[in-house]
């Protein structure tokens, strides 16, 4: 296992946080809190590189509030000080933790994503099954209250494996202890950060699943995951041994009420699509949010809070969601929807 040293001075370079304010203002140029730390932008970059230098920065606290995304999330917004400290942790780290990744990790990770993640599912469930003519079971399943429940002092052991620089260590146990559901507990979702330590800390299921289990039809997206087999006692008996390598090793628990067993024919579902012999459909949920998403877009553009543009683009991007099953007439009936009232087509 190769070891890291000296990437503090990398993190904290001027250069670095430079190139992470270019990365963190993409698609916020027109927030208010962007264009007041813009206006000074030297001034703010050089008083938090000499913070850094210092040993001095401390994160703040954090702004909460909640979404809807199909399901309510309590997302947490650190301030844009911070926020770019995670960008320039996330360029230098970043590179360093993805080769050690597993091929079937698909979320937060540059050329992967639910889309090819939902491919790659199709792909083992036709191989599995011969072409659709054998069985085929899915155990699905996903972490109880993941982001509540990811264990700091864990997190700073599995990480200081690879990093071994005091200065570094130091400060993402800053950024760590900024946050948490009871004692040592929690990352926020929201931080860019974030998606980089859940693929760290979930990696160390990863690699158990693929190494010691020898599975090879897993896939994973975040706090999700699938194993295929056809045999599902053996299914079964991989359950038993996640549970109990998450709970002595993570700190973490599968959802009992999300833990399932089905067969192909029965439906396998996984980041909002539904794989079935020969053909793949859109989740009754995902649809669902779809409309009402766009609905959403329509009545903005009704006010003028949007144009026609960014509503074209809107409805490019589900129409996008949609090309990935067998949803033809879905994909007619959203397009009569928006032509006929804006004919944006």
């Amino acid at each position: 296992m190769r070891v890291f040293h000296g990437l503090y001075a990398q993190i904290i370079s001027l250069e670095n946080l430079f190139r992470a304010w270019q990365e963190f203002k993409r698609g916020k140029r027109n927030k208010n809190d962007v264009i007041a730390f813009e206006r000074n932008l030297e001034n703010n970059i050089f008083f938090l590189h000499d913070q850094l230098v210092e040993k001095s920065y401390k994160h703040g606290l954090y702004k909460d509030f909640y979404i809807t995304d199909p399901k309510l999330r309590h997302i947490y917004k650190a301030s844009i000080f911070d926020r770019l400290i995670h960008h320039a942790v996330f360029i230098v780290l970043n590179p360093l933790f993805e080769p050690t990744f597993i091929a079937n990790s698909y979320s937060c990770r540059k050329g992967y994503g639910a889309h090819k993640g939902f491919k790659k599912l199709v792909l083992y469930c036709r191989k599995l099954s011969k072409n659709y003519t054998k069985n085929c079971w899915a155990l699905k399943s996903d972490i109880r209250k993941f982001f509540d429940s990811v264990d700091h002092a864990v997190f700073l052991e599995i990480i200081s494996r690879r990093i071994q620089d005091n200065d570094t260590l130091l400060l993402l146990r800053g950024i760590i202890d900024s946050y948490h559901t009871s004692f040592g507990k929690g990352i926020p979702i929201g931080n860019l950060t974030s998606q980089l330590f859940t693929n760290i800390y979930l990696n160390e299921l990863d690699q158990f699943v693929k190494h010691e289990l020898r599975v090879h039809y897993y896939l994973r997206y975040a706090d999700d995951f699938i194993i295929l087999h056809k045999d599902k006692k053996l299914l079964q008996k991989y359950l038993l041994e996640i549970e109990l390598f998450l709970e002595k090793f993570l700190q973490l628990k599968v959802h009992p009420q999300k833990t399932l067993l089905r067969r192909l024919d029965w439906g396998i579902d996984f980041v909002g699509y539904v794989a079935l012999p020969h053909y793949q459909v859109i989740r009754t949920k995902t649809k669902q949010r779809i409309f009402k998403n766009v609905k959403k877009r329509m009545k903005q553009y009704e006010n003028g809070t949007i144009d026609k543009q960014r509503l074209k683009q809107s409805v490019a991007s589900y129409l996008g969601v949609l090309k990935h099953a067998h949803a033809h007439k879905l994909e007619t009936s959203l397009k009569k929807i928006v032509d006929k009232d804006y004919a944006i087509g």
